[in-house]
């Protein structure tokens, strides 16, 4: 199966290009870490145990061959796997990833970048418990009304289950519990359920869960709608939370997330801010929908709330 698979892409004329970048070990080593994580040159150094200039080297061959993309965040370049592969591309690298990823030196390096992930995701943590108090108000200054989702909550069937995944405060699922046969609050900050709980103390068909959104305490297909509201940016890999997504919506089920399009308000923000991504451009959440097997998957850009501080949102949806 595998042979025949390898080549029917091979039979596709620009896969060959490909080929070239993917032959050399080094290169489809830092494939395998910026396949849904992103790293600057000295994370990669680090993690790879190599100079700067030998990574460098590498990158370069990589982004003109158009397997990575960057951004730039202050003296910063983020490398990333490119969202916008071709299909051929995309499966002859699916293809490679699966072969090598569980050979000791592709697991030497997983275990080399956990740190650096893990501290991206304390960054977050340490925000959220320092800010629990302050929270909606500053929310609100920064994207105005749009993060309430006021206007889609009739939509919402009464006999559902709905998660509120990332939910803080709890102000999102107050508004959602009185639409839903229940309405389940999830997030990982005890500062932020204590706000929440205080505010959904009279509300029978609310209840909130402590938890991972990599690791969901939610059961199979328990839930009808699941919500990512401002959530994803803090993510250090959010392909992990969509497949939780997926694994806990019903068939047909939908995911709505809200978030930041991507910006270039600098480093300083997103340091003060706790955000792990700058951001989302579509093509990008696209492919890793996609990924996770959803489908009918929409995107549309919010008008600009006069009275936010913050960078543009987007909503998108789609289905399991």
């Amino acid at each position: 199966m595998f042979i025949f698979e390898f080549m029917n892409i091979l039979n596709a004329s620009p896969i060959l290009e490909r080929l070239s970048a993917l032959g050399d070990g080094t290169r489809t080593r830092m494939l395998a870490l910026l396949d849904g994580s992103e790293f600057t040159v000295s994370e990669l150094c680090s993690v790879l145990q190599m100079p700067q200039p030998t990574v460098s080297r590498h990158l370069k061959t990589l982004a003109n061959e158009g397997w990575v993309q960057a951004r730039t965040e202050g003296r910063k370049r983020h490398y990333h796997l490119n969202p916008q592969l071709e299909d051929s591309t995309r499966s002859l690298w699916r293809i490679v990833n699966n072969e090598v990823r569980g050979l000791p030196v592709y697991r030497a390096d997983a275990e080399r970048a956990q740190p650096v992930l893990d501290e991206r995701r304390m960054r977050a943590t340490a925000f959220f418990s320092e800010s629990a108090a302050e929270w909606d108000r500053t929310r609100a200054e920064l994207f105005g009304s749009a993060t309430g989702l006021g206007p889609l909550l009739g939509l919402i069937d009464p006999t559902w289950v709905v998660g509120d995944l990332g939910c803080g405060t709890g102000a999102l699922t107050a508004r959602i519990a009185p639409f839903a046969r229940r309405t389940i609050g999830i997030d990982r900050s005890p500062a932020m359920l204590s706000t929440a709980q205080a505010r959904l103390c009279d509300m029978e068909t609310a209840e909130l869960r402590c938890g991972e959104l990599e690791s969901l305490p939610i059961g199979d297909q328990e839930l009808d709608l699941a919500i990512l509201a401002l959530v994803l940016h803090y993510i250090v890999d959010p392909r992990e939370v969509l497949s939780e997504v997926h694994r806990t919506l019903a068939p047909g089920g939908r995911v709505l997330v809200l978030d930041m399009r991507r910006h270039d308000r600098g480093a300083s923000f997103s340091e003060n801010m706790g955000h792990v991504w700058p951001g989302f451009e579509f093509e990008q959440l696209e492919a890793w929908l996609t990924n996770e097997e959803f489908s009918s998957i929409r995107f549309h850009e919010l008008t600009h709330d006069p009275d936010a501080s913050g960078p543009l949102l987007f909503l998108a949806s789609a289905s399991a």
